[in-house]
């Protein structure tokens, strides 16, 4: 026993790990009771056993194990960390304690298991089970299928999760042990009682025999909902729910509540591993279903069905398989294999749920035509497979295609298609089936229900039935309202059968809970539920109660019945209450309010308010009115005040100054007090006794005003008419409704009580005194403003000469529109109150309308009337209609209960006898105004009928019915009328006056619409018909209803529902579909507010013109109006167009000689576009071929057929060639007369004439070169450009004919291509004729040769693309040609062009062959020409900028590539300023081509049209409000001509609206990121920087200021300039090409913006100024190095130079300066040191050592000597030679300090020379030594150079002015005149710029926003005039180049704003943004000038093209 004490003393944990199983076993035990007895559960000694617990689950000794089993079952129910135990732990349980032979070993694993679960570690705990499942053990298998079991069964299938079990179950089932299977069985048994059938697909693979058995316990497991009973740790709330209701004793029914809760509903599919099948179909599969025995087919067939039974396949394409099987189902002769493809389908659909929803909409209509089949194994397949389809989509899917089979005509059909739609609706909840679904299929199954066969019928009823079941009554009913009784409880005899899908659980526990009100349930409920009602209840009441208490308890001062309506009007206002945050008072007693009053008023004042002094009074009236308006509204006892004054004398006050101060202080203490209803009820009375008063009535009306704006008009208004008739006086009563008329105006009509005033305006109208008469009739023609026709109602049986007197003050106010409520806003609709007041003042006319009293006259329709109306002799139902005509005109205004007598009228509408039917329609038309907006609920059954009769024969029936129509139609509105199939059915009728009438309506009244209901559609198909109905009017109603139906369903819609038209019908159909796109009205726009806003009108005004446009035109006004020239008033409205164009098509049945009146070409508005677009779309061919094949000819054909008349189509597609030249003939013939037409057709023209080139007839080529030259001409002269589709489907054909061996045609095809460049770039041309220069044919090469060289002679180089040196490179290679006409035209084209371009041409063609070049050399030297200026053509090349860009030659011509197509043109004018100068563009286009082409004959024309508008400098500019178009979306859709869309994205960016400005920046960011586009920007990114510098100055200065507006947006904004920044610098090459000026104002911006505190107060404001460093840091990277540096040197000088300038800023440019230089050994060799030295000299300059040193930090002098250490140590000795653009280098301390820096750094490295300072002399004597030549030599080298030409004129520039006496002549002499002219010209430029930029210094920092003077403009003309070569006033003589050098001026780098006030939209920009800009325009950059051009003649002109060609200008005008 020795050892036994031993083990005894050690501690329980140890005891737990001894080797003796009796210390185990009794270390167990006392951890046992350890266990029971901790309380904390976190308390540190449970982590001492954590490593241990397995250890007790384990225990090799059977007895200690029993014991650790119930120590570690009290461990995992009581520790905290038990959790971190459950992996080992249940394992050990497994393997170790289920193979026990005990059985309470056994039992107690399994609660540990279950314990774990209930500690929320139920996941792995099932992983161990299931592991324990492949144990080989058979013991241990079955413990885990019982503990898997017990847990289910406690806790439920939400917490144990079934899909593995379920997985390994059928494998169990397979066990040979019994026990096994049997365990397995209960564990089946258990899952079914969860799930049910769920469990049946996983196990129908099992044994028969156990599926047997199974389904036999199955049927025995009890059909009430399973509960979960044990709770996991964080479901207690559950468990005590639970708990109580056992308690109570209600069983598990009782918890109806959580049932949904309880058991989650389990998906067998989700159960269930997926099948791939498509791998395993046949090999041969496509073939043999395709094969022509059907045994093979069948074959194909069952192999699927195999594949498909898997009930779960993986998701694939299944798209071929499912067309083949709907190939099968569709077209199939054998209805076997129908049957068996249907059971594929419904396999596939099974297998892949929502997967299969994409193949269903092409599935269901196959399969619902087949229906037609009547065996029942083929219509059973079919059901199932639809049915298997449905569930794997929507309904509102499917219900187009379903609905389209409805009426079909057999009945099977029909019936199955109302059967499947019982179904389907079956597995709709409410939700899902909404109204606008029901309503169609209602409609439909109606139809069914009255079908003449029984079965569709009863198909029909349970169908109905079923939506009635799943929809309820209340969404059904409005659509069963004309069923009759019998049929209506058929319905819902059939809905009572009806079995839901959805419903059948929550319907259960409905009922249980309507049948029980147990105590469990109402226990439950009391408490919290009741409470919180009446709660609420209470508080609601509260304030009302208080409300009308305190305002009917106001002591009458006069009269009772003023009282009575106080009273009345605090109850009716009480709702509105609480919305309008009324201040509620209680009325204070007379002493409280002299205490209040004594505490605010001075004592005298209280004193002498009651004196016998009259002036006293007024006296006292004066101080307190001092008092008052001193007061803080918070410290104002408004009551009291008015109390005091209310005192005696009170109102009846003799004196009438006192009495108007009086009523002033009324008037003050409303408005600067918290004025109550209780203090207006105080004073309101004595206000309205002296309204009438002659001295106070104004003061009177004003206080009534004030008082009204404080307590609400409506309230106020009722108060004061009802005391001012509640006495005698006429005065104030006709005062009063004079005030209240003013105040209507003043607050809007929102919210007043009609009745009550139209009740005292009667009294009014009564009254003997005409004052009061007249007053009353002004105020109704105040409410007609608000209330409209309907308010005369109310006073139809007034005396007949007051009517009139009414009639005539209503006619008055007829056109007006009520005013805009200017008072009454601030208290009730504080936020957006205007919509709010609109939609009210909209309602109001409905309003006035219920409240006429009306009349019931249904006791009036008996029986015996009906019958009358019924009556089989026709004269006995006149006498019923009579008296229902007597009744109505005794009834005026009735209810909408009229009986049968809606059945009875219905029946007369298709009278035999017209005249009753007349009478019928006349009594309904009464009937609608008699039952204002009532009369909806008999449209149905009364309005269609009516319909019905506009089919009548007779004109005037239809007339009449088309009145009532419109009388019904303007009481219920239009959605009645087009809900539901009836329209569409009317429509379907083909009777000719029905349609014509119907859609002429429907065209009158869908325009006004804003929205429709989507039934509409149902009408389209029958519109198509209509369009080809063989009734000529028809069609042309059609026609006009068709852009209105378009307008509301969208084109996309309509060209869908074409898919059902025959094919020939389906082409004429969309081609008028496109033809009405381009005439498609706008939705209206809701009813549009004359708000307050709009006061200045500056903008609207300006927009007049257009507007008589945009009325007939809709939308498309710009792009379709007609040529300005021919624009008639109102200019051709789109009826005129249509019924022009209609004439000829409508009418095919005219004589042949009629048929050819009218014009040859129609106008399609917008036609031509729309091609374009489809032809960009690649929706149609394009134009491209060798020869034309007939579908090209074909598609040609199908495009003319709309804008072409018919009778010359068919002489232009004859097959006969006299046709063709009959055709060319007519077209010459209408060319003059109808230019329009031709224009806009004329892509389709030249199309035509192409294919005639490809005609081996001569005389119809030679037709057609003549109709081509006058075609030509006339567009010239017509200024019209062809776009890009015209010319490339047009020239490449016209070019092949140059190459025809006759030489007439060439001459003719040379003259042609000639008048081209008229109306075509020649730059655009050239491409074209190169490419032509590839040809076979040598007479073509030759031709094309020649004429490239007469373009080059024309036009100069600037023709040459894509550049002169490939070009060039190009025509070379001719020179080698086999042909010598070829070689000829090569040499004599190449001499051309070196008589333009001299020299520079041997470098551009690179190298030749030996033999070529000394032929070429030869050649030149032969043709001996001096290079002289090439001749201006005569012919002017017009750029298509000449067009006037003013608003209202909308209907410009499309320029070349649209370049300013009208689109853009309506962009821009409609854009962010054109309002104030619509017509200014023009003018300040800088129109080289222009000026180049003009020989000098028109010399004033240019000054003239500036000066005209010189005037508008000096006007005020008034700041219109931005109204800015969104950019169009794409930058593809605007134009082909990329350059000019991208400038006017870019000009977009810097838009003051910060959504336009967003818009552009995304498209930019678009292109950018897109890698193929992203080379577009090159050319512009200057522009883009300056842009987008400009939009953050302006954010700066004018968004970040602006209150109101959103500063997420500002954020927005900066988020996207950052982010289009970044992207643009990612990219190197782009980049590179931003300006040194650009850069510096870049940077300025940026850092800038890290500066602003505002923005660092934003809520993204850190994230902004993250991303602007990112962005820096990406500048100072990818920039070009030299301007990077260049830009920031110069910056941080301008930074210290300014005083204003923060230190930070500087500190910040020079940190930037630090990253540079640290970037420098890897830069330095792409850097311009020259620059960066001259840069650096500069600053030394300005900065000599002894200023930087003054500076407060010494940071300024540290980075200029780290730069220049840095230059030194990388560049040694050889820095010294890049000082060559310092002109004088004693200037600065420059150069001593580089030599200083050298010196050092040799002394250091010990190399130092001997002499280094006489090297450094030597190095800085160079410079002077050097021969002149040589630096001059240099320089001219860099102007020749087209890179360096810019840098080389500023070189010889600055060199000039240094060595004034430096000869260049010997220089410029050996040059063409050309080169000279351009360094002349090239000089003053940088003369004129340089000087200028002197000249207007002081203006450069207006940044500050003082005004800008004329002065300044004026300045700024000046230099532009002087840049142009325009005389100043003095009219000087030009000084002579060499003077203009001699003037010094200090080389600044120019700000790139300069470059942006060539821009016409600078002039357009408010002055407001001017102030945002620095002003130094005359700086303007000849970069600047090539930015704004965007000459879209050639994209990429560069600036060097541009200045030759001013050069030539000059030269050519000397």
């Amino acid at each position: 026993m020795g050892d036994d004490s031993e083990w005894m003393k050690l501690p329980i944990d140890q005891k737990c790990e001894h080797k003796l199983w009796k210390a185990r076993l009794n270390g167990y035990e006392e951890a046992l009771k350890l266990f029971q007895k901790i309380d904390d559960e976190k308390s540190p000694e449970w982590s001492k056993y954590l490593g241990l617990i397995k250890k007790f689950v384990t225990d090799s000794n059977a007895v200690a194990q029993l014991k650790g089993l119930e120590a570690a079952l009290a461990y995992v129910e009581n520790a905290h960390v038990a959790g971190k135990t459950t992996g080992e732990v249940a394992s050990g349980v497994v393997n170790k304690v289920f193979n026990q032979p005990k059985a309470r070993a056994k039992e107690l694993g399994l609660d540990i298991c279950l314990m774990y679960i209930e500690i929320e570690k139920g996941e792995a705990i099932q992983e161990e089970l299931l592991k324990g499942l492949d144990n080989k053990n058979p013991k241990i298998i079955v413990a885990c299928i019982e503990t898997l079991r017990r847990a289910l069964s406690e806790f439920g299938s939400k917490i144990i999760s079934l899909k593995p079990i379920i997985k390994v179950l059928p494998k169990l089932f397979e066990s040979r042990e019994k026990a096994v299977r049997d365990e397995a069985k209960l564990l089946a048994v258990e899952i079914y009682r969860w799930i049910r059938d769920a469990l049946r697909p996983p196990l129908q693979n099992i044994n028969s025999v156990q599926l047997k058995e199974l389904e036999e316990e199955w049927i025995k497991v009890s059909s009430a909902v399973p509960r979960q009973t044990r709770f996991l740790r964080s479901q207690q709330e559950l468990k005590a729910k639970f708990e109580q209701q056992q308690a109570v004793g209600g069983d598990a029914d009782g918890g109806g509540d959580d049932e949904e809760e309880t058991v989650p509903q389990v998906d067998a599919y989700e159960l269930l591993e997926a099948v791939e099948i498509l791998s395993k179909l046949p090999k041969d599969f496509y073939e043999k279903i395709e094969a022509k025995k059907w045994q093979e087919r069948k074959e194909a067939l069952e192999a699927v069905e195999l594949l498909v039974k898997n009930p779960k396949l993986e998701s694939g394409d299944y798209a071929d398989l499912v067309k083949v099987l709907k190939k099968v189902v569709g077209k199939d002769t054998n209805v076997m294999l129908v049957a068996l493809a249907a059971k594929c389908l419904a396999g596939l659909a099974t297998g892949l749920r929502k997967k299969f929803g994409q193949y269903a909409g092409h599935v269901v209509p196959t399969i619902l035509e087949k229906f037609k089949e009547k065996k029942p194994q083929v219509v059973q397949a079919l059901q199932e497979a639809i049915d298997a389809i449905f569930l794997t989509t929507t309904l509102q899917n499917l219900s187009e295609d379903i609905l389209a089979v409805m009426d079909n005509k057999n009945p099977t059909i029909k019936q199955q298609t109302s059967l499947f739609i019982a179904r389907s609706f079956r597995h709709c909840t409410p939700s899902t089936l909404p109204k606008s679904l029901l309503k169609p299929f209602c409609a439909a199954l109606l139809k069914h229900i009255n079908d003449s066969a029984p079965e569709v019928r009863d198909a029909g009823f349970e169908a109905l039935g079923t939506a009635l079941k799943v929809a309820g009554e209340k969404a059904v009913n409005p659509f069963l309202a004309d069923v009759d009784k019998l049929k209506l409880d058929r319905i819902k005899e059939c809905a009572e059968k009806v079995e839901l899908v959805y419903g059948k659980k929550t319907g259960g526990a409905a009922e249980k809970r309507e049948g029980k009100p147990v105590a469990g349930k109402t226990a439950a409920l009391p408490g919290p539920g009741a409470d919180k009602e009446t709660k609420d209840a209470a508080t609601k009441a509260g304030p009302l109660k208080k409300a009308s208490a305190v305002k009917s308890g106001v002591p009458p001062k006069k009269g009772k019945p003023a009282t009575a309506a106080g009273a009345g009007g605090a109850g009716a206002k009480g709702k509105k209450g609480p919305e309008t945050k009324e201040i509620f008072e209680s009325e204070l007693s007379m002493e409280v309010c002299e205490e209040k009053a004594a505490a605010v008023l001075p004592a005298s004042c209280i004193q002498q308010l009651d004196s016998g002094n009259w002036k006293e009074r007024l006296a006292c009236m004066e101080e307190f009115q001092k008092a008052v308006e001193l007061m803080e509204r918070s410290e104002m006892p408004c009551q009291a005040l008015v109390r005091m004054l209310a005192k005696k004398p009170g109102w009846k006050e003799t004196n009438f100054q006192v009495m108007q101060m009086k009523l002033h202080i009324v008037a003050l203490i409303a408005q600067k007090g918290n004025f109550s209803k209780t203090s207006a009820q105080v004073v309101l009375d004595g206000l309205v006794d002296k309204v009438g008063d002659v001295k106070c009535g104004s003061n009177a009306k004003e206080a009534m005003t004030a008082i009204a704006e404080a307590c609400q008009l409506p309230w106020t208004a009722e108060q004061v008419v009802a005391m001012a008739f509640s006495q005698k006086n006429p005065k104030n009563q006709s005062e009063t409704l004079n005030w209240l008329s003013n105040a209507i105006k003043e607050f809007g009509f929102s919210g007043l009580n009609v009745k009550a005033f139209i009740s005292n305006v009667k009294t009014a109208l009564a009254a003997t005194n005409p004052a009061v008469r007249t007053s009353a009739i002004t105020l109704l023609g105040v409410m007609y403003l608000y209330v409209g026709p309907p308010l005369r109602m109310f006073f139809e049986d007034e005396k007949p000469a007051l009517l009139s007197q009414i009639d005539a003050e209503f006619e008055k106010m007829q056109g007006q529109t009520a005013p805009t409520p200017t008072r009454g806003i601030s208290r009730h609709s504080a936020g957006g109150g205007d919509d709010g007041e609109e939609e009210e003042q909209e309602e109001v006319g409905n309003d006035v309308v219920d409240l006429l009293p009306r009349t019931d006259i249904g006791d009036k329709i008996t029986a015996e009337l009906v019958s009358k109306i019924g009556d089989k002799n026709w004269k006995i139902r006149k006498e019923g209609l009579d008296e229902v005509t007597s009744i109505l005109n005794e009834a005026k205004f009735i209810h909408p209960n009229i009986g049968e007598l809606p059945a009875a009228l219905k029946n007369r509408l298709n009278d035999s006898n017209k005249i009753l039917v007349q009478q019928t329609l006349s009594i309904l038309q009464q009937l609608a105004t008699a039952m204002g907006p009532n009369i909806k609920q008999h449209v149905k059954n009364l309005g269609i009928p009516v319909i019905t009769v506009l089919g009548d024969s007779k004109n005037n029936v239809r007339a009449a019915a088309l009145a009532t129509v419109n009388a019904w139609a303007e009481q219920t509105g239009m959605k009645e009328w087009l809900e539901g199939e009836d329209l569409s059915e009317e429509l379907k009728k083909e009777n000719p006056f029905l349609r014509q009438e119907l859609l002429g309506w429907l065209a009158e009244k869908l325009p006004t619409l804003r929205s429709v209901p989507s039934d509409l559609l149902l009408c389209v198909p029958h519109l198509y018909s209509c369009l080809e109905d063989r009734n000529g009017d028809v069609r042309k109603k059609a026609q006009d209803a068709l852009p209105f139906f378009m307008m509301h369903l969208g084109f996309e819609k309509m060209a869908k529902a074409t898919g059902k038209l025959k094919p020939t019908s389906k082409d004429q159909v969309l081609a008028m579909l496109e033809k009405a796109k381009a005439n498609m009205p706008a939705k209206p726009a809701p009813p549009a507010k004359s708000s307050s806003r709009v006061v200045g009108g500056t903008a609207p005004a300006k927009f007049q013109p257009g507007s008589a446009f945009a009325d007939d035109l809709g939308s498309n006004t710009m792009e379709s109006k007609p040529d300005p020239k021919k624009a008639k008033a109102g200019g051709l409205s789109s009826k005129t167009k249509g019924v022009q164009g209609k004439k000829v098509l409508s009418k095919p049945n005219l004589k042949e000689d009629d048929d050819k009146s009218g014009p040859i070409f129609i106008i399609v508005p917008n036609g031509k576009e729309q091609r374009m677009k489809e032809e960009k779309g690649l929706k149609v061919l394009k134009w491209n071929f060798t020869t034309p094949r007939d579908e090209y000819i074909e598609q040609l054909k199908t495009q003319m057929s709309t804008c072409v008349a018919k009778w010359l189509q068919d002489e232009m597609f004859h097959a006969d060639f006299q046709h063709h030249n009959k055709a060319l003939a007519v077209m010459i013939e209408h060319l003059e007369s109808e230019k329009d037409g031709v224009i806009s057709c004329l892509d389709l023209i030249l199309k035509w004439l192409t294919l005639r080139f490809f005609d081996t007839n001569t005389s119809v080529l030679m037709k057609t070169l003549e109709y081509l030259k006058l075609l030509f001409n006339m567009l010239s002269q017509e200024e019209y450009h062809l776009t890009e589709n015209e010319a490339s489907s047009f020239i490449p054909y016209l070019i092949l004919k140059v190459g025809e061996p006759k030489d007439v045609i060439r001459k003719d095809v040379r003259a042609i291509l000639n008048r081209m460049c008229l109306i075509y770039p020649a730059s655009k041309m050239f491409p074209f004729i190169m490419e032509g220069t590839k040809s076979k044919n040598s007479k073509q090469r030759a031709e094309c040769l020649e004429e490239l060289g007469c373009l080059v002679e024309s036009y100069g180089m600037n023709v040459c693309q894509p550049t002169p040196g490939k070009a060039l490179k190009e025509m070379a290679t001719h020179i080698g040609d086999r042909d010598n006409t070829v070689r000829n035209a090569a040499l004599n084209t190449i001499v051309t062009v070196y008589n333009v371009h001299g020299d520079q041409v041997f470098k551009l063609i690179g190298n030749l062959s030996e033999k070529d070049m000394s032929m070429l050399e030869e050649r030149i030297k032969r043709s001996a020409k001096r290079p002289s200026v090439a001749p201006v053509r005569q012919a002017e090349e017009k750029p298509q900028r000449t067009q006037n860009i003013s608003a209202n030659a909308g209907m410009m011509r499309k320029g070349p590539a649209e370049d300013m197509s009208s689109k853009l043109n309506q962009n821009r004018n409609m854009g962010s300023h054109s309002e104030t100068t619509h017509t200014v563009p023009r003018e300040f286009q800088l129109d080289l081509d222009e000026i180049e082409n003009d020989n000098g004959t028109v010399r004033c024309e240019m000054p003239a049209l500036v000066q005209h508008k010189l005037d508008d400098i000096f006007e005020p500019v008034l700041i219109p409000e931005p109204k800015i178009r969104a950019v169009s979306p794409h930058f593809d859709d605007m134009h082909s001509n990329t350059a000019s869309t991208i400038n006017f994205v870019i000009s977009q960016v810097a838009s003051g609206d910060i959504n336009t400005s967003i818009q552009a920046l995304t498209q930019i960011d678009e292109v950018l990121k897109q890698e193929d586009k992203a080379e577009a920007m090159s050319g512009h990114i200057d522009q883009f920087l300056i842009a987008t510098f400009m939009q953050l100055r302006l954010i700066y200065n004018t968004h970040m200021a602006d209150e109101k507006l959103d500063k997420d947006e500002i954020v927005r904004l900066y988020s996207c300039i950052i982010g289009s920044m970044i992207t643009l610098f990612q990219i190197e090459s782009l980049a590179r090409e931003a300006s040194t000026g650009v850069l510096k104002d870049l940077m300025h911006g940026l850092i800038t913006l890290m500066l602003d505190s505002r923005v660092e107060d934003l809520e993204e404001g850190e994230q902004v100024i993250r991303s602007v460093n990112l962005l820096v840091v990406k500048v100072l990277e990818k920039s070009d190095q030299t301007n990077i540096l260049s830009a920031l040197l110069v910056l941080l000088q301008d930074s210290l130079l300014a005083t204003a300038s923060s230190p930070k800023f500087s500190e910040l440019v020079m940190k930037c300066l630090w990253r540079m230089v640290r970037l420098l050994p890897e830069t330095i060799n792409s850097i311009n040191l020259d620059r960066i030295l001259l840069d650096i000299h500069i600053f030394m300059k300005v900065f000599p050592k002894e200023k930087l040193k003054q500076c407060k930090s010494d940071f300024p002098i540290r980075t200029l000597k780290t730069l220049l250490h840095t230059l030194c140590k990388l560049k040694g000795p050889k820095i010294l030679d890049h000082l060559t653009m310092i002109d004088n280098k004693n200037e600065s301390e420059l150069e001593a300090h580089l030599c200083r820096v050298m010196k050092h750094s040799m002394d250091q490295s010990g190399k130092a020379d001997k002499d280094t300072e006489k090297g450094a002399s030597r190095i800085e004597e160079k410079a002077s030594k050097a021969k002149v030549n040589d630096i001059l030599a240099e320089i001219f080298k860099k102007i020749g150079s087209k890179e360096n030409t810019k840098e080389g004129l500023a070189e010889l520039y600055e060199y000039k002015k240094k060595y004034s006496d430096a000869d260049i002549e010997p220089f410029l002499k050996n040059s063409s005149q050309f080169f000279q002219s351009y360094v002349e010209r090239g000089l003053r430029l940088i003369e004129t710029e340089r000087e200028g930029k002197g000249r207007i210094a002081p203006s450069t920092g207006n940044t500050n926003g003082e005004e800008v003077g004329p002065s300044v403009y004026l300045e700024r003309l000046k230099i532009l005039r002087q840049r142009c070569g325009l005389d100043n006033a003095k009219q000087e003589d030009r000084p002579p180049l060499t003077s203009l050098l001699s003037k010094p001026t200090l080389p600044t780098v120019a700000s790139s704003t300069d470059m942006l006030h060539s821009k016409l939209s600078q002039l357009r920009e408010s002055r407001e943004q001017y102030q945002h800009l620095d002003l130094d325009c005359n700086q303007t950059h000849s970069s600047g000038i090539g930015t704004t051009l965007a000459s879209p003649s050639s994209a990429a002109a560069n600036i060097d093209d541009l200045k030759k060609r001013l050069e030539r200008i000059k030269s050519s005008r000397k």
